[in-house]
């Protein structure tokens, strides 16, 4: 049987001009640089210039703006905007310049080896599957279904195998491995021979589960050496370095980038002054040859005329939107860094990494007003650049804890603690995860050992029994 029935549900819809802004939010002053560029191409209601201060005898502008939107309590302001000083020039600032990523340094060297163009082309795409490290994580048969699917390309691992033992004889040594044993074993096998380093490859060859859990005396039974030799060949294999690709650059994601701060930060006569690059975007505003024909077209008839009406009506909507969203990021950008800096004031005024509080987002967000997820669109992959180096926005957000003294403090505080504790240790006798404890409660700092072994982890600090040294 057929029913029917009433339901009442609350949806909020996002406005066109909401979707815009929260788009051009998260994107940093490069990328807004480029979408700014984009739609100066794709939209012919915009142009570059300042405002246009209307005279008193050009009233028909105003008039036809008002017509446009239908809402003639539309501020001036709000139909353009300004991204750079009054009176100051237009100039450019050079950003973090990035090295070159490991696929692109591969890819220069490919082009030094006679192969046919089929060949090029899979040594290509085996250069582009390797992850941030420079391994390879996939086996050959499944990349090579990968070739097939994107690229239309049948092939087999068996053409591939040599191309990718082509790839393994880049530079930096140890790349395009399928493990870390493959890499650490490349990487031996580029060396010159001497009985260390032909002990070291029976090692990774024939002992690695033991070598990975540092089960020394295994190794030393199984492969009959000294304590003495059997140092010297583990000491072959700790010089190697396991992530050959990560060696390029650590800023590197899949393709070089240029870091541009978003803010500027500097201290003059004792007070934080803020400001942001306006510098390299250029001022928008709507373009009024575009506003005159519409109005031209407005006492006309026919079809193609009122098609002209909504193309030029809907580009308008398009760029008065655009030009707002880009006020309103300016505005939202502003508000939460000043916020940001309005909290860790003694850091910017020092630049001194103890003197940075615990900081999440709702801090930030209660100090501005605004929504938390909005906090967060502002903070990733943002920069600033003060007198004391560039620092990524979320550089400054961390947990905190307090002390027996009743201060709230940093965890990057006790992540540094930890470090300088390992760091200082003896190798022989590496501190377990309670030792830790004990020496950060003795300074004060009461942490769980759970806390600890979580601050290790995200530290890359191995457990102690792998940190120990022959």
């Amino acid at each position: 049987m057929l029913t029917q029935s009433l339901q009442q549900k609350l949806l909020q819809k996002l406005s066109p001009l909401q979707i815009q802004t929260i788009k051009l939010l998260e994107l940093p002053v490069l990328e807004l640089d480029q979408c700014i560029k984009k739609e100066l191409e794709e939209n012919p209601m915009l142009e570059e210039g300042g405002e246009k201060e209307v005279e008193s005898g050009d009233k028909t502008e105003e008039l036809a703006m008002s017509d446009y939107y239908g809402d003639s309590s539309t501020p001036s302001y709000r139909l353009y905007v300004n991204n750079q000083p009054k009176d100051e020039p237009r100039k450019e600032y050079p950003g973090l310049s990035v090295k070159e990523s490991f696929q692109q340094h591969l890819e220069s060297q490919l082009g030094y080896r006679q192969l046919s163009d089929r060949d090029r082309e899979l040594a290509l795409f085996i250069i582009g599957s390797l992850d941030g490290d420079g391994y390879l994580r996939r086996d050959l048969e499944s990349l090579a279904d990968d070739i097939a699917f994107k690229i239309g390309w049948e092939t087999t691992a068996e053409e591939l195998g040599p191309l990718l033992k082509i790839i393994q004889e880049f530079d930096p040594v140890g790349i395009g491995a399928r493990d870390v044993q493959e890499c650490l074993l490349l990487q031996l096998e580029a060396k010159t021979e001497t009985p260390q380093i032909d002990a070291a490859k029976q090692m990774l060859k024939d002992c690695f589960p033991e070598f990975s859990k540092k089960h020394y005396d295994k190794i030393k039974l199984r492969l009959s050496l000294s304590d003495i030799q059997l140092k010297e060949t583990v000491d072959e294999v700790i010089k190697l370095n396991p992530r050959p690709g990560g060696n390029m650059d650590d800023s590197y994601n899949d393709q070089a980038q240029q870091v541009m701060p978003d803010f500027f930060v500097e201290v003059k006569d004792g007070e934080i002054q803020m400001s942001m690059p306006r510098f390299s975007l250029p001022e928008l505003k709507l373009n009024k040859r575009y506003a005159d024909m519409l109005m031209k077209s407005v006492g006309s008839s026919g079809r193609e005329a009122k098609e002209a009406v909504s193309f030029v009506r809907q580009k308008l909507d398009s760029a008065k939107w655009f030009i707002e969203a880009l006020r309103q990021r300016k505005i939202t950008l502003t508000s939460t860094m000043n916020g940001i800096i309005d909290f860790q004031r003694d850091f910017f005024m020092e630049g001194d990494e103890a003197k940075l509080k615990p900081m999440v987002l709702k801090n930030v967000a209660e100090k501005t007003g605004l929504d938390i997820s909005t906090i967060s669109r502002v903070v990733n992959s943002k920069y600033v650049q003060t007198h004391f180096g560039i620092y990524s926005l979320k550089y400054f957000f961390s947990e905190g804890m307090v002390n027996e003294q009743g201060e709230e403090v940093s965890n990057r505080e006790i992540k540094n603690l930890l470090l300088r504790d390992v760091s200082g240790e003896d190798k022989s006798k590496p501190l377990t995860d309670e030792e830790l404890v004990s020496r950060l409660q003795e300074r004060g700092y009461k942490v769980a050992r759970r806390t600890v072994a979580k601050y290790r982890e995200q530290l890359n600090i191995p457990i102690a029994r792998l940190r120990k040294a022959l």
